[in-house]
């Protein structure tokens, strides 16, 4: 059985950095496409950065693009977002996610792509 935890939310102000990490069970992030997701109240989850299984490949939303970078180390089968000039508008719960498919050449963005969840953790940047 897959289980993803997610960790490393909190309080920032605007400007700051935080580093999530989502460590895996019963599942190899050197084996799947892997992404983050987020989703603040009343909204829809939204996609924000994904990495291929071989680790060639990410994938971010523009949103994000140049704050963020996604990252794995298989040995600790922890995949990570580091997260940098934080803006309050980044403020949600924070998910990883698996997409099962291998291998797959297609790097999804939709979030009924993913297979399994972690069960979140919350971002909050104070302005």
């Amino acid at each position: 059985q897959v289980q993803l935890v997610e960790s490393g939310g909190g309080l920032v102000q605007a400007g700051g950095s935080l580093r999530l990490s989502c460590v895996a069970s019963g599942h190899t992030f050197s084996r799947s496409n892997s992404g983050w997701f987020r989703q603040a109240p009343g909204k829809e989850r939204e996609f924000v950065a994904a990495i291929n299984w071989s680790g060639s490949r990410t994938t971010y939303a523009d949103s994000v693009k140049g704050r963020f970078t996604i990252s794995r180390d298989v040995a600790k089968n922890t995949m990570y977002l580091q997260m940098n000039g934080l803006k309050p508008e980044d403020t949600s719960v924070y998910y990883c996610a698996v997409d099962l498919r291998y291998p797959n050449t297609y790097v999804y963005t939709q979030p009924n792509e993913y297979d399994y969840w972690g069960q979140g953790t919350q971002v909050t940047v104070s302005s």
